[in-house]
Formats: C-alpha cells, sequence, structure tokens
C-alpha cells in the first residue's frame, strides 16, 4: 500500500512538472495562433458595414465573391502561378547547387552553407530594398549600361522583378533541404549504375532523384507556402502593378476605403485551406523518417 502511495505520488508530480513545461507554450499558441485563427474565421463569415465595420449578420456572401468575381479568381490563379514558378527555378537553382555544396571537402561545405545563411542575417525587408537600389532606373545596372552606352532597361515595377525578388528571397529554403537529403545519399549508387551500363544523366533520374525526392518535396513546400501569400516583394518590387493574394488581403484590411475585413478573412482562410490541402499532401507522399 505504502509503495502504491509513493508511485501515485511520483506520478501526479510527474503530471504537474509535465503541466508546467507545457503550460507557456500552450498558452503562446492559443493566444497567437488559434485565438486569432478563429477571429478570422468568424469574421469571414459576417457582414461589412457601410464604414468598414463589421455587421454581426451570418453569410456565405464572402466566399461567393471569391469563387463568382473575376478579380479574386484571377488573383488566385495568379499568385498559384507565380509561387508555381517560383518554386520550379528554386529547384533547377537549388538542386545543383546542394549537389555542388555536398561534394566539396567537409570544410568548403561549411563554408558555402554558411554563404548560403548570409541573406537571413538581414532583414528581408532591408534586401528588398536593396534591390530597388540595383533594379532602379538609376540603379546599379541601368548605371553600368549606360558606362557602356547601352540603352537602360525597365526593371523596376515588372513582374519579372517580383520573380526575381521571390526566388532570391526562398532560394535557401530550397537548398538546405536538398543538401540535407543529399548528405545522406550513397553515392557509391551512382557507381554500381555506371558499372551496370547506366549513363550519368539516367542514373540521376532513375537513381539519385528518387532517393533525394523527400528533400526535393521539403523545399518544395517551404519555397511555396509563403511565396503564395507574399505581399512585400509584389510591393516593392512590382510596385503593386498586378493584383496577387498577399497585395489583395492587405489592401482589403488596410488601404481600402471603407475596409472590407470579413472579405479579406475570407480571402486569407481559403488560401490557408489551399496551403492545408499541400501540407496533407506532403505528408502522405513523405514518411517520418524521411520527414
Amino acid at each position: 500500500m505504502a509503495l502504491n502511495a509513493l508511485e501515485r505520488e511520483r506520478q501526479r508530480r510527474e503530471r504537474r512538472t509535465l503541466a508546467a513545461l507545457l503550460t507557456p507554450g500552450l498558452l503562446w499558441l492559443i493566444l497567437f495562433f488559434a485565438l486569432p485563427l478563429v477571429i478570422i474565421l468568424v469574421y469571414s463569415f459576417m457582414t461589412n458595414g457601410p464604414r468598414g465595420n463589421i455587421v454581426w449578420q451570418f453569410t456565405f456572401g464572402n466566399y461567393i465573391d471569391l469563387f463568382t468575381r473575376s478579380i479574386y479568381v484571377n488573383a488566385y490563379l495568379r499568385s498559384i502561378w507565380i509561387s508555381v514558378l517560383t518554386t520550379v527555378i528554386c529547384l533547377l537553382l537549388g538542386y545543383p547547387l546542394a549537389l555542388f555544396i555536398v561534394r566539396q571537402p567537409p570544410r568548403w561545405r561549411t563554408v558555402l552553407l554558411f554563404l548560403v545563411l548570409i541573406p537571413f542575417w538581414t532583414n528581408f525587408l532591408v534586401r528588398i530594398y536593396a534591390w530597388q537600389i540595383i533594379l532602379a532606373n538609376n540603379g546599379l545596372i541601368n548605371s553600368l549600361l549606360n558606362g557602356l552606352g547601352l540603352p537602360p532597361l525597365a526593371l523596376l515595377n515588372t513582374e519579372g522583378a517580383t520573380l526575381l525578388g521571390l526566388v532570391y528571397g526562398e532560394l535557401p529554403f530550397m537548398v538546405l533541404p536538398i543538401y540535407a537529403a543529399l548528405d545522406r545519399f550513397d553515392f557509391t549508387l551512382m557507381e554500381a549504375a555506371a558499372d551496370l551500363g547506366a549513363s550519368k544523366r539516367r542514373a540521376f533520374w532513375r537513381v539519385m532523384l528518387p532517393m533525394t525526392m523527400p528533400g526535393v518535396a521539403a523545399g518544395s513546400v517551404l519555397v511555396f507556402i509563403p511565396t503564395i501569400g507574399q505581399f512585400v516583394v509584389s510591393e516593392l518590387l512590382g510596385g503593386a502593378k498586378v493584383d496577387y493574394l498577399g497585395n489583395l488581403i492587405q489592401r482589403l484590411f488596410l488601404r481600402s476605403n471603407p475596409p472590407n475585413w470579413p472579405l479579406g478573412s475570407a480571402m486569407a482562410m481559403a488560401m490557408m485551406l489551399v496551403l492545408l490541402i499541400l501540407i496533407l499532401i506532403y505528408f502522405r507522399v513523405t514518411t517520418e523518417e524521411d520527414r
């Protein structure tokens, strides 16, 4: 009996300790993630008032507008397209870069990975302003062209500038997961494939790429998810000339006269649903060990 009582007391102490350790994190998630998400969900079914105030009248009209009005449908399609394009370009640049890094001696790997991570030491907004200086009409590139006697190029406030900024900002998120997958890859398998008569290209497609696909999938998710909601790059480098999801949501909440929080909330929830589907697909195509 005494032993049972001591065991129960020990279990109670362990539960209290576990609760004390988990409570701060749970409160943080509830206050700054779950609660705002619930508020946005509730707002998305409310009606917008004439002065931008929330009218507590339930409606599906906001979601109907998203899928019937061309401005919002086009913004969704455009955002998905630019996100897919950014992901593909990052993959085409990031895979060779990760492969180059992993084939270097350990000392140089550290240096090269350090160079990949250096941009994270500077605020993202500052880096985008730097690209504004580079791409401006009187910026570094056009000044160089002018010095060579060539006509200036309209680089800033274009979709190309937006794509450049997105690829620049998201490329490290593609390189690092692929590098981790390649670091675990046994390169003697490529030699074995060559001994069996496979060319380098065939060995890559049949051996290396399938075995490093978890890194490709992880990098693609890490690039696609933040890109689809990005508004800073298109605002500063694209001149907000083309409507993407992030720009429309920002405008509906902050810049419309009057603001339309219910419609902006509905747009945000629809975007989160798309991202949730992508995350579920990622979990279906990868194993726990791969992740």
